[in-house]
């Protein structure tokens, strides 16, 4: 077996570095934009929020059928050129004075297609190229360059707007887009056979039931629901909780979130070494028992209310899930068929972006009904839920991944 990453893999990875660039400094240059250049409230920001999100519970399995049944690499292309396209058309507007929040919400649309595309497609390639047992060695090469691009992006887009304007940031985040688009048109992707002609919509019931009764993919998914549930309550509390109950002021608000970008970092760093330590189902639920921690230490503020007690718990919220995301993405790849495994990412894609604004709202809901601290405590019963949901499955004997064929079946215990 190999034991350094193909080529073939290398433009895929620097290519994802510059798409996941792009898209986290126009997610932060968008609402800033809005504020400073549009003087947009609360409400206009929350839509183009919703809309940003809207791609992701419509297209995410469309696409998936489509990264199925057609070149994977061709999908990105055609998705990164189409996010490419959207910042342009932004600086433009910006450029000429044509600039409004209806325009950053449908350009806005437009640039998270591009996102939901390369994100159904990525994970699918990724096997195609890469050997069975370098699979969590990839996989953590793509989540590391996600979360640099996490933490960097909402800095560096806020000091570009405030020290060049809104159009460099814009022009930042489209010279990254075509870098991506560039780099992918050098990816070689292997050829694969046809797949016969069915209806979508059975294509489509063939991955959810797929995922349903797949052993380790079910809890997975179940677990997913109720983290990104619980940290949308705790996202819709924190900030006022943040300035009233811990008298935090903006700055240091910004400064408490930023360190989740760094525990991601640091997640990512540490994947592998995690990986050669712990049996493999061992790994994978350290993600959810860290997010138990994580909240517990927020909980842990309202005894003691410090920003770095808050700072420490988005920390560890930053550590754990992305090795969560690290090694459950790689045992998916490994007990997904290669036919299907851009109709599986598609439907935990669609799944956790439908649970985030239930969370949102019911956050909002117990928050304005029974104060912030009610939310703390809801939040960390949910992250309690989703670590029994993993706990009490099957993956907790998985001891390794068999290694395979790419795209083939099934990891042993």
């Amino acid at each position: 077996m190999p034991s350094t990453l193909p080529r073939s893999f290398t433009a895929l990875a620097w290519s994802n570095l510059a798409a996941q660039s792009a898209e986290q400094l126009s997610l932060a240059a968008v609402p800033l934009v809005a504020v400073l250049a549009l003087g947009a409230g609360a409400g206009e920001i929350g839509t183009l929020a919703a809309v940003q999100t809207l791609p992701f519970l419509l297209l995410s399995i469309p696409l998936g059928l489509l990264a199925d049944r057609f070149s994977r690499r061709r999908l990105m292309l055609a998705a990164e050129g189409l996010r490419a396209l959207s910042l342009l058309a932004m600086l433009a507007m910006v450029v000429s004075g044509h600039l409004s929040i209806a325009w950053l919400a449908v350009l806005g649309f437009v640039g998270a297609v591009g996102t939901v595309g390369f994100s159904v497609a990525a994970p699918a390639l990724v096997p195609v190229l890469v050997p069975g047992n370098l699979l969590a060695r990839a996989n953590g090469r793509l989540e590391l360059a996600r979360s640099a691009a996490f933490a960097a992006g909402p800095a560096l887009a806020g000091a570009l707007v405030a020290w060049a304007g809104a159009s460099a940031a814009f022009v930042l985040a489209a010279v990254l887009s075509a870098s991506a688009v560039g780099l992918l048109w050098r990816l070689v992707e292997p050829a694969r056979a046809p797949a016969p002609p069915r209806h979508p919509m059975l294509e489509i019931k063939d991955g959810a039931l797929f995922v349903w009764r797949q052993s380790f993919l079910r809890p997975m998914l179940l677990t997913g629901v109720a983290w990104n549930i619980s940290w949308f309550v705790l996202q819709a509390a924190y900030v006022p909780y943040a300035v009233r109950v811990l008298g935090l002021s903006a700055q240091t608000v910004g400064i408490t979130l930023a360190t989740y970008g760094a525990g991601m970092v640091v997640g990512a760093l540490l994947a592998s070494r995690v990986l050669a330590a712990l049996p493999f189902g061992r790994a994978i639920q350290l993600g959810p028992a860290v997010s138990v921690l994580a909240a517990a230490t927020m909980v842990g503020t309202l005894f003691l209310p410090t920003g770095a007690l808050a700072a420490l718990s988005f920390f560890f919220f930053g550590v754990g899930p992305i090795i969560w995301t690290i090694t459950s993405t790689t045992l998916r790849q490994s007990v997904t068929p290669g036919a299907m495994l851009g109709r599986v990412s598609s439907v935990f894609l669609t799944v956790n972006a439908g649970s985030r604004p239930i969370g949102a709202a019911l956050g909002g809901w117990v928050g304005a009904s029974w104060g912030e601290p009610a939310c703390l405590w809801l939040a960390l019963a949910g992250f309690v839920l989703q670590a029994w949901v993993i706990f009490g499955s099957s993956v907790s004997g998985l001891q390794r991944l068999t290694m395979r064929a790419p795209g083939a079946a099934a990891p042993g215990a």
